[in-house]
């Protein structure tokens, strides 16, 4: 799939590489859902299928916090208040943490909600600007929505796929 470099094109990047995702997740064993057996995001670390989704529940939630800042005309800070971006693995396990109180199909009912706010937050943007100009640093708007959107969203895919194929035979 190519870059998004328009509204619609962002809009179809997230929908269906979601809908992908969804097909991985509806294979995982309930039982399963919770072994912390697949690499985590940190060197070293482990995690769940249900800490997956939190991570991505937690980067889709960080998305519209930034969006949301942005539109009351605040400074943005990226990646999150406490965080650079080389400590990301900590800010997956704040993740992991925040979402950890919930059933793998509560977290994942939270990330369906999350992706249709993300899709309706974009809706109401224009191409100018999610593609005009940059945002944060050399990156559009557009571009770090689909950073933290659609390329997760396939990794994930990614990730289960093979958790799948070792956990299963």
């Amino acid at each position: 799939m190519s870059i998004p470099a328009s509204k619609s094109e962002l809009i179809a990047a997230i929908a269906n590489r979601f809908i992908r995702l969804e097909a991985a997740l509806d294979v995982v064993p309930h039982d399963q859902a919770d072994e912390k057996s697949m690499e985590g995001h940190a060197k070293g670390t482990c995690m769940s299928v249900n800490n997956l989704i939190s991570y991505l529940i937690g980067w889709n939630e960080l998305v519209l916090k930034w969006l949301d800042q942005d539109d009351h005309g605040l400074d943005v800070v990226f990646p999150e208040v406490g965080y650079k971006w080389n400590e990301l693995g900590a800010l997956a396990g704040k993740f992991y943490v925040d979402y950890s109180e919930y059933s793998f199909a509560e977290n994942r009912a939270r990330l369906v909600s999350v992706k249709d706010r993300l899709i309706q937050k974009i809706s109401c943007c224009s191409d100018e600007e999610l593609y005009g100009s940059p945002w944060y640093k050399k990156w559009t708007k557009g571009r770090m929505i689909q950073f933290n959107s659609s390329s997760p969203y396939e990794n994930a895919r990614g990730r289960i796929r093979k958790w799948l194929k070792t956990n299963q035979g």
